[in-house]
């Protein structure tokens, strides 16, 4: 009786065999349409596939900020960093330079209006150092001191440049007296002499006010 039954169970399904083979082959059809569509349809921006496309656009952008700084338009530099050259008077007579000059800085070619400004504006920020001098800070007032200085060094050669035939001198001799006592107050922040710094910032802080002045 049993093997009567395992019997009708077979025979019944071999009906449903063709039925499995045609679904499978329908599922192939649908499964080779798809892969059709997927390859003729635009590809799906996957996150992957966005940052890949920010990757090419952050690297060509960074070629154009290479080629600009290629151009010599006074902001950018290609090489080594080259110490500025003066063509006016204003060098220490016995030493040919000015001893706080910090070397291996960048000094930005913003026009003769623009140096004015800055002459004014680090003429400010040195007359504020003195609340600093006394302190435990003398390296900080050392470098602060000569990084100004050495702007301003600067600045005043241009400066003095381009001004009037008239408005020369006076601005060097102007020049000439802040570097002198910028170069003893220099010397004696370096050798941490209360005293002498003191005095001698006192002297530096009138000649400051008269750049500013003279800058407005």
């Amino acid at each position: 009786m049993a093997n009567t039954t395992n019997l009708n169970i077979i025979f019944e399904a071999l009906p449903l065999i063709p039925k499995i083979e045609k679904i499978q082959k329908k599922a192939k059809t649908i499964s080779q349409k798809n892969k059709e569509i997927q390859e003729n349809s635009p590809p799906k921006i996957t996150r992957r596939l966005a940052l890949s496309i920010g990757s090419i656009a952050l690297f060509a952008n960074s070629r154009i900020d290479i080629s600009l700084a290629e151009d010599n338009n006074g902001f950018f530099i290609t090489g080594p960093l080259q110490d500025p050259s003066i063509s006016t008077n204003i060098i220490n007579k016995e030493t040919g330079t000015r001893s706080f000059l910090k070397k291996g800085m960048y000094i930005a070619n913003i026009g003769t209006k623009g140096r004015i400004h800055r002459l004014k504006r680090y003429a400010f920020d040195l007359l504020a150092l003195g609340d600093l001098i006394g302190t435990d800070s003398w390296n900080y007032v050392r470098k602060y001191l000569r990084i100004k200085s050495t702007f301003m060094y600067y600045d005043f050669d241009e400066v003095i440049t381009a001004a009037q035939v008239n408005d020369k001198q006076p601005l060097t001799d102007l020049a000439n007296r802040l570097f002198d006592n910028v170069e003893k107050l220099e010397d004696a922040v370096k050798k941490k002499n209360l005293p002498q710094t003191q005095s001698c910032y006192q002297e530096t802080t009138t000649i400051l006010q008269q750049v500013m002045d003279r800058m407005a």
